[in-house]
């Protein structure tokens, strides 16, 4: 039996078909690539975010640490320079000595440098600097001067990048006054304020961090040791004489004399 042409288009599709067909696949194409590219956009914003809260939370407690753990005899300086939108700062901590690995080989930095550098674009890079020496003027037991003038950094580290505001603020425990700038040989800040702001359109965050005071072990040593010389010499103030003569007089006393009894109190009887 032979088919006729109406039953053999029925078996077909017609061109406005195949071209509805085709345009409702590439909409549901498009659609489907643009949900999956917004997915992926949204999930590299989050874990850029994720990284960005964990790098400034560890950056907080770098600097939490750093200042718990500050010695009696550790020296502070703050220079701060307003250069209009933002403050340019160094903060550098001394007699902290610092020991890591660097280049494959351990070595000890007795300085550090917190610096902000500014950019091309107007913002910021917190630089961590490394000194294997002291950068900062300071005098001997003696009263000579140490000049540090031409130190350079044997290492530096970029902490953060891309900052738009990086503020230091100090509190003198004595005063009780905010400044911006601290260079006390001797005496350390009781507070140290930061404001960071990542960019222009970002609230700013304020960190506090205390320092607690500490004695300065080389002023302890030196009261120890002179407390020693007073007491060695008022126990020995009766000993000046010959080692020879039995009575510890002096060679040039009276023979006759009678010798002097020392009582535990110091005083002669």
């Amino acid at each position: 039996m032979t088919r006729g042409p109406e039953h053999r288009r029925k078996c077909g599709f017609t061109l406005l078909e195949l071209v509805l067909a085709i345009g409702l696949l590439a909409m549901l194409v498009t659609m489907v690539m643009g949900i999956a590219t917004q997915n992926i956009a949204l999930g590299n914003a989050v874990v850029a975010k994720q990284n960005e809260v964990g790098t400034q939370t560890a950056f907080i407690e770098l600097l939490s640490r750093q200042f718990s753990s500050l010695p009696g005899n550790a020296r502070m300086e703050l220079v701060s320079e307003d250069s209009g939108a933002q403050y340019l700062s160094d903060l550098t901590l001394q007699n902290v000595p610092t020991t890591f690995n660097w280049g494959g080989s351990e070595r000890v930095a007795k300085a550090i440098q917190l610096s902000t550098v500014r950019r091309r674009d107007g913002f910021l890079d917190i630089v961590l600097k490394y000194y294997e020496n002291p950068i900062l003027d300071e005098t001997t037991e003696d009263g000579d001067p140490i000049d540090p003038a031409g130190e350079e950094p044997f290492a530096q580290v970029t902490l953060l990048e891309n900052v738009y505001i990086f503020e230091w603020e100090v509190l003198d425990g004595r005063t009780m006054e905010w400044g911006y700038d601290w260079d006390l040989e001797g005496r350390l800040p009781l507070q140290m304020k930061l404001t960071y702001v990542e960019d222009p359109v970002s609230d700013p965050i304020t960190q506090i961090f205390w320092i607690t005071p500490k004695q300065n072990p080389e002023v302890v040593m030196r009261q120890l040791q002179q407390t020693a010389r007073q007491g060695n010499g008022g126990a020995g103030g009766g000993n000046g004489g010959d080692n020879d003569n039995p009575d510890g007089g002096g060679g040039g006393g009276d023979p006759q004399r009678p010798p002097v009894i020392q009582l535990p109190q110091g005083r002669s009887r």
